[in-house]
């Protein structure tokens, strides 16, 4: 393995969320973008694209950890030595057999990777909790009619979750989706129609994709609470 550079912690191959994924890898890290040196790039063999270059050093220090990530997974799935570039719809390119999935998010990222034989779509996101405020300010933008029904049925206290939540795993389910159906689809487009204090969450799509991804499918997510971090993941298996 690659040394890594000082601004990230050794790769963690710790499962977080409530139910584990048989044949996938799955490898986090902490990064410090303080601790980021101009050589990490080249010193750890990842090349740079041009937008990374021209960015603050938060930005490379998550695209950094992000992608050696990525690469030792791909290394530990199927013995690949490769890192996925930036396509032109700027998500990861990956190896075509391989399905994956990339976050980042306040000095944490991760990479999930599995085989498309098995995981046909793998879409993971981290976020950083809301406060309450926040949540209640955004709600609007990220929730769908009826979701803001549901929340505002909820105590308040739970307002910052309903809508971190929400939003990450809406984030998540284009990430496994948007590869099977190249098309893309925005907040409007889906539902969280349940959720459970044990990691569980049930989805619903509100507009049609694909002759096999219509508006009524129904997804099922988990999702874990890190601290003040939330990450979820939606897994769609060839099965």
């Amino acid at each position: 393995m690659t040394p890594l550079p000082a601004c990230c912690t050794p790769l963690d191959d710790h499962w977080p969320l409530p139910v584990s994924l048989p044949g996938t890898v799955f490898l986090s890290t902490r990064f410090d973008p303080a601790l980021l040196s101009p050589g990490d790039f080249q010193r750890c063999d990842v090349p740079p694209p041009a937008s990374i270059q021209r960015s603050v050093a938060k930005r490379q220090a998550e695209f950094l950890a992000g992608r050696l990530c990525a690469r030792e997974a791909l290394q530990r799935l199927d013995h690949l030595h490769c890192i996925p570039a930036i396509g032109e719809d700027r998500a990861p390119v990956w190896p075509g057999h391989i399905s994956g999935s990339i976050t980042h998010s306040t000095g944490h990222a991760a990479a999930i990777v599995g085989h498309k034989a098995q995981w046909r779509g793998l879409g993971m996101d981290l976020e950083h909790l809301l406060t309450v405020e926040r949540a209640e300010r955004l709600a609007g933008e990220i929730l769908t009619a009826d979701e803001l029904q549901r929340m505002a049925a909820l105590p308040r206290e739970q307002h910052a979750l309903l809508v971190t939540l929400t939003f990450s795993v809406k984030e998540s389910l284009f990430k496994a989706l948007y590869p099977i159906v190249h098309k893309r689809f925005y907040f409007e487009h889906a539902e969280v129609l349940e959720w459970s204090a044990a990691g569980r969450v049930r989805l619903r799509l509100l507009t049609d994709l694909s002759q096999e991804w219509g508006h009524g499918k129904e997804l099922e997510g988990q999702f874990v609470v890190q601290g003040e971090q939330l990450l979820s993941l939606v897994a769609i298996s060839a099965w």
